[in-house]
């Protein structure tokens, strides 16, 4: 019997180390005990997975310490009834059962810190393969094969990248990784890392020979420090494996990897911002061309990929570009992992094939939207990306049909908004991101989303005036066109997309100063409804102001001075009689 406790970073948070402490110290009648990273079902942290053998297996979900007796019990004794209230019900197996896993095939399976786990599934095969039977150019062309895209948000060929770079002169060239993952609500490449850092560094050996690299570099961001601490222990073992080094394999091919610890700049996730980081500049890009594969990191050819696009090259190589490239639509090729957040049952880790709907994801997938609430919109893309409203729920998942949406595919954040969320106050809060993050370079950047800003809050503040909406779109259309990046480039999208199918939001704010989805504090106010309230007093009891007054049995008011508009009094009231006007 194998016990297996996931200890990615959102395990660890909902208590799985220390569920995993209290079974060290459980008589567990000779089980292996070991950890695993995130298997992708956040919503069920911790999870507990028991290998009875290699087939059989039981998950549970919701572990706590006070279960941990109960896993033991069943270890010694193979009673099933000790944790069958703990066992995954057969609704929520849906959630993996319905996704196509390539980039997170291993995650949540294997020990991310056991290289020989990692081995036991395949593990560096296709490297050995792509060394010792492929030249760098049919490793290319098996990647072209494939249609593999970029994975960080472009969408570009990832062949066309790697070729360019080997056809650019010079000896020393510079293979890099780019796990700076920024985007609020985006954790797929922090899930690849912490759960099979081993993927990651095959496929950036497979890329390294491909484009002539002795050197590779993963930049990822420091406040990622169990991802660090994984990714440096898996490159020691490679190392003392004889996966990276010198002569690999017994061949002339040599391979160094360090990694970078960025300082959480948002910017630095743009491809040039980050070689000046890694340079010891301040993350700023620079103008291109020329490109990366002609003078990149210290000025030599240089190639950049994020996480998830190394994650699929092993996968490639093994099972040929014709498997990969069978999966997805004509334009966008094999699978996409989404971090699936915000007003949605089931939450984490998606990994589907692109062709794809949101609806799939959101519904088939995620369960549809918490608390019976109705879906309302969508953001794709995180602060680069826009809103994409219920009405397009059908969809489809790739970077054509996501970009007439106004949209874009991104790294993969997908933030689900029910009909409480204001679609004002959303494009104020990606705004007020991409402000701070701005590098200040250019000017349009760094003071149009500011003025963008200011007008936004102007606006959720009740200060509306009429003109702002005409303002915000000539400053939108200013900041794409002028910007130097892609930050500033697609920082106006949130706005244009909320404008765009939302426009009656921004209208009411500022027309009438009133929030449809009650979300803005200082456009609401709360009352009881006296034909409602019983008088139970529950809402006064619960009023951190004292805002509420009024006698037992008998219809309770609210002193709108005195009220905070924390909500309390709506939570507490069981008769629906608390109301937002």
């Amino acid at each position: 019997m194998k016990i297996v406790v996931g200890e990615g970073s959102c395990g660890i948070a909902a208590g799985a180390h220390k569920v995993y402490q209290a079974l060290e110290n459980e008589n567990l009648n000779g089980a292996v005990l070991t950890i695993a990273g995130c298997i992708g079902m956040c919503y069920l942290e911790p999870v507990v997975d028991i290998y009875d053998d290699n087939t059989n297996l039981k998950r549970l979900v919701h572990v706590t310490e006070s279960d941990v007796a109960k896993i033991a019990e069943y270890a010694q004794t193979g009673d099933e009834t000790v944790i069958a209230p703990l066992l995954i019900s057969e609704e929520d197996t849906e959630f993996l059962k319905k996704q196509t896993r390539i980039a997170l095939r291993r995650c949540g399976i294997i020990n991310p810190e056991d290289i020989d786990d990692f081995i036991s599934f395949d593990g560096y095969t296709a490297f050995k393969k792509a060394v010792c039977e492929m030249t760098p150019e049919e490793v290319i062309e098996v990647i072209k094969t494939s249609g593999l895209a970029g994975r960080g948000g472009a969408g570009f060929p990832t062949w066309f990248k790697w070729n360019a770079a080997r056809q650019s002169d010079g000896s020393e060239k510079y293979l890099i990784c780019n796990a700076d993952e920024g985007d609020p609500g985006a954790f797929m490449d922090r899930a690849v890392i912490e759960s099979d850092p081993h993927n990651l560094i095959e496929g950036m050996l497979i890329a390294a020979y491909a484009i002539g690299a002795h050197n590779a570099v993963v930049y990822v961001r420091a406040e990622y420090p169990l991802a660090i601490k994984r990714l440096e222990k898996a490159i020691r073992q490679a190392t003392k494996a004889g996966y990276l080094g010198d002569n690999i394999f017994g061949t002339d091919f040599c391979c160094h990897m360090t990694i970078k610890a960025g300082a959480g700049a948002f910017v630095c996730g743009e491809e040039t911002a980050l070689i000046e980081s890694l340079e010891g500049h301040r993350g700023m890009p620079r103008l291109k061309p020329p490109f990366p594969a002609q003078s990149g990191y210290w000025h030599k050819p240089s190639n950049i990929n994020n996480v998830e696009t190394f994650a699929n090259v092993s996968w490639i190589i093994l099972n040929g570009g014709e498997a990969f490239a069978a999966m997805g639509t004509e334009d966008s090729k094999g699978t996409k992992v989404f971090a699936v957040t915000g007003k949605i049952k089931r939450s984490g880790l998606v990994e589907i094939p692109m062709g794809k709907t949101l609806r799939d994801v959101i519904f088939d997938i995620g369960g549809g939207i918490k608390n019976g609430k109705k879906l309302k919109a969508v953001q794709m893309g995180g602060p680069s990306g826009g809103c994409i409203p219920e009405s397009l729920i059908d969809t489809v998942i790739d970077y054509k049909a996501l970009g007439a949406t106004g949209a874009i595919m991104g790294s993969g954040g997908m933030v689900v908004m029910d009909e409480d969320t204001c679609m004002v106050g959303m494009a104020k809060f990606f705004l007020d991101f991409t402000a701070k993050e701005s590098c200040g370079k250019c000017i349009h950047c760094r003071i149009g989303t500011k003025r963008m800003l200011e007008i936004l809050e102007r606006i959720t503040d009740g200060r509306g005036r009429q003109g702002d909406i005409k303002i915000l779109e000539e400053l939108c259309h200013a900041i794409k066109d002028a910007a130097l990046c892609g930050l500033g480039q697609t920082a106006p999208n949130p706005v244009l997309t909320t404008l765009k199918y939302f426009k009656k939001e921004y209208e009411a704010h500022i027309q009438t100063h009133k929030c449809p989805a009650g979300e803005c504090l200082n456009l609401i106010q709360y009352s009881i409804l006296s034909e409602k309230c019983r008088g139970c007093t529950l809402c006064a009891r619960n009023c951190p102001a004292n805002a509420i007054a009024g006698e037992i049995k008998n219809p309770h008011c609210i002193d709108t001075e005195k009220c905070i508009k924390c909500g309390k009094c709506i939570q507490s009231c069981k008769f629906g009689a608390v109301v937002k006007i």
